[in-house]
């Protein structure tokens, strides 16, 4: 199974991701974690290029294809293989966040922008979407305090938090308006709840989509 976890900066994503894999894996599942940009060699160079505040000349199309580039190598080298081991596969954005914030976000035509994702993709879509949806205030804000509290030798990955608060809205009012099409794998999971509370909501949605009982 492949679950994919989006929303805007800030949401909780990673360690939401975390606290469903420790409860998978209580489960008796195999679990592989990955993120994106990213999660392999190759990949990991894209995001340090895609992340890297010191890029902002960057143009749309630009970044796009760039994570194109780093999906293509993710699905063919991490993602496909893991299913086919049997893996239940959780993964930090996927190509949902392409349209959040490259079409929506940056304004590249939505054609287009499916078109490469589908090669990218190599035809991989995920099985169920979870989209910790909240304010964009309130995700950015801890967004920004999450980075200023690194230390000097972990890269910031700054590039996106540093957008316009209006660029955040459309990316969040993309994701709402991805999830309404496509109600059938997306679940939302209001996402300025408690962790606790959060990671409950995500795994009942996950178990009931496993045919399996909710851990309590």
């Amino acid at each position: 199974m492949f679950i994919t976890f989006e929303g805007i900066e800030g949401s909780g994503k990673s360690t939401q991701i975390k606290l469903l894999a420790a409860r998978l894996q209580d489960k008796g599942h195999k679990i592989l974690q990955t993120r994106e940009p990213g999660g392999c060699p190759l990949a990991d160079k894209i995001r340090a290029l895609l992340l890297d505040a010191d890029n902002s000349e960057m143009v749309p199309m630009t970044e796009l294809m760039l994570y194109a580039a780093a999906r293509a190598q993710h699905v063919n080298e991490v993602i496909l293989p893991a299913l086919g081991a049997g893996a239940i596969v959780l993964c930090d954005r996927f190509s949902d966040a392409t349209y959040a914030y490259q079409s929506f976000g940056r304004g590249l035509p939505r054609g287009m922008v499916m078109q490469l994702n589908q090669l990218a993709c190599n035809n991989l879509a995920p099985d169920l979407t979870l989209l910790l949806d909240c304010e964009v205030g309130i995700g950015l804000s801890r967004a920004r305090s999450r980075i200023s509290s690194l230390d000097g030798h972990t890269p910031k990955e700054e590039r996106f938090e540093l957008e316009a608060l209006s660029f955040h809205q459309r990316v969040r009012d993309g994701y709402l308006a991805l999830s309404q099409e496509n109600p059938e794998r997306f679940t939302v999971i209001q996402a300025d709840q408690p962790p606790d509370a959060i990671a409950d909501n995500i795994a009942t949605a996950v178990f009931k989509r496993l045919q399996c009982t909710p851990l309590k």
